[in-house]
């Protein structure tokens, strides 16, 4: 069983930034995938970031990249999701993500994602 807490999120203004956390139990989080997605109001949830187990390789949606920037320490157990140039279609709740099986390679796909956090509500102003 692996426990995602996430923590960071709050108000910002259009063209702030923010940084995401999430803190994951286990002690083989260097195996696993990790990811964030985000669910905005009346929407559907949808993939934001993903990155390997090294953290060397990262994947981002059209919407955010060049914006965002996932990383990863895997000494600490910990990911996080630095948001630059926030917009206000940035505003949703922010799921962190673990692939423990990883039985694909990188993945956009919910489906791929064996854990789900509570998630932290990020909220750009404009």
């Amino acid at each position: 069983q692996v426990q995602l807490v996430e923590s960071g999120g709050g108000l910002v203004q259009a063209g702030g930034s923010l940084r995401l956390s999430c803190a994951a139990s286990g002690r083989t989080f260097s195996s696993y995938r990790m990811g964030w997605f985000r669910q905005a109001p009346g929407k559907e949830r949808e993939f934001v970031a993903a990155i390997s187990r090294s953290g060397v390789t990262t994947i981002y949606s059209d919407s955010v990249k060049g914006r965002f920037s996932i990383s990863r320490d895997n000494a600490k157990n910990t990911v996080h999701l630095q948001m630059n140039s926030l917009k206000s279609e940035d505003t949703a709740v922010y799921y962190c993500v673990a692939d423990v099986n990883t039985r694909y390679g990188l993945s956009e796909r919910e489906d791929v994602y064996d854990y789900w956090g509570q998630g932290t509500q990020v909220t750009v102003s404009s």
